[in-house]
């Protein structure tokens, strides 16, 4: 397994990618909040016989950005917690995954399929569900409890809502929060801002330690972020902050969090 670990990270992928690879896992918006088209990196997977698979972790860029199959990716997972699921404290949240058609028998779960009835109203009906636990017992290859079910059906409901042009709206505002965000950061000194593409979050360079800034802002009310080194001590970026701006964050909100940060720069 090679892992390539960087802020903008398609250069070490496509230099990892050889004649033993089996399968590329690429994550966009990855952790540092940078959107990658991964169009190349499934050229060169391809090319050397192996899977793509891609992961977003934030499902509401879907509003915005290219689909993994547009940029040629065999398997594409993520989560959907932001659509109409509850953070809860860490869980039960909802996994996303999708696979080209030559790979539907080898997907878990059930899948619905889409018919009309008797009268010719839609309708749906479970077309392939043999790999489930009600079906192959001790053989299945997925188990859907109630909880999964339930955070499906909140999803799919919100989902229902917000339509096509409501995800896009709501991707949109993101993005648009997340601009304002950067500007107002990008404006306090000391601050260098270090994600050149994103859709909703991105990292920023402080002046001392990410976690000593978060801690201080704490202390007048302004949740900063994520010090990047809580998710990766070794890294020696304890000078890397993640921030994001969603639509529930307002411009006073913006204006709070420069203000406060400038003054702990200061």
């Amino acid at each position: 397994t090679r892992q390539a670990v960087a802020i903008d990270a398609e250069a070490a992928v496509l230099s990892a990618i050889d004649a033993e690879t089996a399968c590329v896992v690429v994550q966009t918006p990855n952790v540092f909040g940078v959107v990658t088209d991964v169009s190349k990196i499934a050229e060169a997977a391809h090319a050397a016989g192996a899977l793509l698979i891609v992961v977003t972790t934030e499902a509401v860029s879907y509003g915005l950005l290219k689909s993994p199959g547009e940029m040629g990716a065999d398997i594409a997972v993520g989560e959907g917690q932001s659509i109409g699921v509850g953070l809860n404290y860490g869980g039960p949240y909802i996994g996303l995954f999708a696979a080209r058609e030559k790979f539907v028998r080898q997907m878990p779960g059930r899948l619905c399929g889409q018919t009309v009835d008797a009268d010719g109203a839609r309708g749906f009906v479970l077309t392939l569900s043999t790999r489930e636990q009600h079906i192959r017992r001790e053989k299945a290859t997925s188990n859907i409890c109630t909880n999964s079910g339930l955070c499906a059906l909140a999803f799919t409901i919100h989902m229902t809502l917000l339509g096509e042009r409501g995800l896009r709206q709501l991707a949109a505002l993101n993005h648009s929060r997340a601009r304002e965000l950067r500007e107002a950061l990008a404006a306090v000194p000391g601050v260098e801002i270090l994600s050149p593409r994103f859709f909703n979050e991105f990292a920023i360079r402080v002046p001392g330690k990410a976690a000593d800034v978060v801690e201080v802002l704490l202390a007048d009310g302004v949740v900063a972020g994520v010090p990047f080194s809580r998710l990766d001590p070794k890294a020696g970026m304890d000078d890397v902050l993640l921030v994001a701006a969603t639509e529930t964050t307002t411009r006073d909100d913006i204006a709070a969090f420069a203000k406060a940060l400038k003054g702990r720069a200061a």
